[in-house]
Formats: structure tokens, C-alpha cells, sequence
């Protein structure tokens, strides 16, 4: 079977081909039209030009994904149909639409939370990963921990109540005037700071707060630590790498007590990581030295079409009329 992802949920046109023999999944093509140079003057998307920028750029992509392939090999297309931007979203949903109906293809609806979980099914055993378990999805958009039952089967037992750790990220490379995406400068200038001979100890230096991280729940919340930030700068008594570094350390202790404590409460047999800030190096080696995790590669940890395509083998006999098949901006995961 070959199936064909399109995602256009924020600011990358991407699009996939996968093939899928016996559960494992083989990539073909993994094609993803980045806009991070357009949007970087504004700081973040901006969601009219991104719209016209995958309008433009969903048929060159398309081609690229497809090349050395015929549509009669295709079996089903799957396409992300929220969350994320509504008008990205109906670009790539409307795009799909034409397609299936010009080559009479099944097309499936696909969550994009769901398909940053099960991203870590590509490449990897369908067996290895035993259920129950419980992921963290965590990207500029969002911040939220899944327990799964089984594929298909979620109850979102916690997520942030204000900005997401990426979106904070990017808030807090904003006030320190590191540009944008936010999250791979400051791991760019963390990295810096504990390479720099005189590091002693980024907690000597700063003591940023970490929000929410002993209340008895599984949210989380991120805009006090941003807000922490902005004060510590008006000061002026500050270093911009140290202060990244510990920025992002504040933001991977939240996410790793968080995690654990749900991993814990709920006795769970996998731990799963998912969404852009899951390719973060600090990120993934913490988690390693706390316990064993699943994570992707860094390629599909960030929006991608590959995992819109798996996510749509998992759902393909969940068929829909396309004029039924809709954007939702807040699709939420507990209703799958």
C-alpha cells in the first residue's frame, strides 16, 4: 500500500509518499517547503502569507513527492485537517479534495496531534512500542500529555494552560533579540554558555521560576516564565547565553517532572515524544538519563507529511465523503 500525507497545518507545505508492507513503513519521499525566512521579520507566522505561500507551493512540492510515481500506484491520500491555522489548513484540505477527486482516491481526515504521536511508529517495530502509554507532544503550538490506550483510543490528560514551551521559546528569542524560530537559538546559545570555560553553573547565575511543576495535575504553563524573562532584561543585568541556558532548563524540567509524574500515576509502558521541541538535544538527552523513551527523528519530529501518511494507514477505513471533510482549527484529540 501507498499512501500520500499533505500537511499544511502552520507554515511548512509538506508533502509525503509512504509505503506500508506488513505494519512497517517505508518513506519514498519526505518533502517539506519551509516559509521560516518569510516570516522570520514578523516573529512568528503570519497566517494570510503563509496561506498564499502553500497555494503556490503545494503543486511544485507535490511533483517533487511524486516523482517517479503514478497516481493508479497511490491507495489512499491522507491530508491534516487541524489543529493549526485555518487558513493553511483549508489549502492543503481543499488541494487534497481536487486530487482525490481527480484520481478517485480514498482521502482521510488526520489529527495533527495524533500524527506527532505516531510519527514514532515510522522506522520502528509496530510491536515495540506497548500500550498503555503516555506521550508528550510539545511544539510552538502546543503542549500536552496523551494517555493511549491503543492507536485511536486517547484521553488527554494534560496540556498548558497559556503559551506552549515552543511558543515560549520563541517569545523569550524575541525579548533577547535572537530571531526567530525561537527554540534552535537558544539551544544554539545554551550550547554556547556551557561550552564557555568559566561556566560554573548556569543556576549561579539565574534562577528563573518553574511554573506549575509541583501542583498535583499534568498541566503545564509557560507565559510567568517568559514574563520573568522580559523583567530580568529591563534590569539590564543579564547574559544572553546564560540566560538561554537557563531558559531552556527550566522549560525541560516542567516537561520531564510533568511526564514522569503522569508515567507514574498511570503505570504506563511507553513513554512517547512528538512535535518540533522534541528535537531538541537537551530535551532528548535528559529524557534518556530519567528513562527509556521513543522519540523520532529529528526530521519527523518537526511538521512533516510522513507522519500525516502513517497516521492515515492507522485510520484508513474511517472513509468520509470529501464534501464532509472540513478544517478545525481546535481539533482536539480527546474527541478521537
Amino acid at each position: 500500500m501507498r499512501i500520500l500525507g499533505i500537511d499544511t497545518s502552520c507554515d511548512d507545505t509538506a508533502v509525503a509518499l509512504l509505503k506500508v508492507g506488513n505494519s512497517k513503513f517505508e518513506i519514498l519521499s519526505n518533502i517539506v517547503s519551509s516559509q521560516v525566512k518569510i516570516h522570520q521579520k514578523y516573529g512568528g507566522v503570519y497566517p494570510f502569507l503563509a496561506k498564499r505561500e502553500h497555494q503556490k507551493n503545494l503543486p511544485i512540492v507535490l511533483k517533487s513527492a511524486i516523482k517517479g510515481y503514478k497516481f493508479s500506484n497511490i491507495d489512499l491520500i491522507g491530508v491534516t485537517v487541524g489543529p493549526g491555522l485555518e487558513p493553511c489548513l483549508w489549502q492543503g484540505i481543499n488541494f487534497a479534495k481536487e486530487i482525490a477527486r481527480k484520481h478517485k482516491k480514498p482521502l482521510i481526515p488526520v489529527n495533527h496531534i495524533e500524527a506527532h504521536i505516531l510519527a514514532n511508529f515510522i522506522n520502528r517495530s509496530s510491536t515495540a512500542i506497548k500500550f498503555p502509554a503516555v506521550a508528550l507532544v510539545v511544539s510552538g503550538g502546543h503542549t500536552q500529555l496523551v494517555l493511549i490506550k491503543k492507536i485511536g483510543q486517547y484521553k488527554l490528560i494534560g496540556e498548558t494552560r497559556d503559551d506552549a514551551a515552543g511558543e515560549c521559546f520563541d517569545k523569550v528569542a524575541r525579548i533577547l533579540d535572537l530571531g526567530y524560530p525561537g527554540g534552535p537559538a537558544i539551544a544554539a546559545q545554551a550550547a554556547k554558555f556551557k561550552k564557555d570555560k568559566n561556566y560554573t553553573g548556569v543556576e549561579l547565575l539565574y534562577s528563573l521560576p518553574r511554573p506549575m511543576i509541583k501542583q498535583k495535575n499534568y498541566d503545564f504553563s509557560f507565559s510567568g516564565l517568559k514574563t520573568a524573562v522580559l523583567y530580568k532584561v529591563k534590569e539590564k543585568k543579564y547574559n544572553k547565553k546564560a540566560m538561554a541556558a537557563e531558559v531552556q532548563q527550566a522549560i525541560i524540567d516542567v516537561l520531564i517532572y510533568k511526564t514522569l509524574k503522569a508515567v507514574k500515576d498511570y503505570k504506563v509502558k511507553s513513554v512517547l515524544l512528538g512535535g518540533g521541541v522534541a528535537a531538541n538535544d537537551e530535551l532528548r538527552k535528559q529524557f534518556r538519563k530519567k528513562t527509556k523513551i521513543f522519540v523520532p527523528p529529528k526530521n519527523l519530529c518537526t511538521d512533516n507529511a510522513a507522519m500525516v501518511a502513517a497516521t492515515c494507514y492507522f485510520h484508513r477505513k474511517e472513509r468520509k465523503k470529501l464534501e464532509g471533510i472540513k478544517a478545525d482549527a481546535n481539533f482536539r484529540i480527546k474527541n478521537l
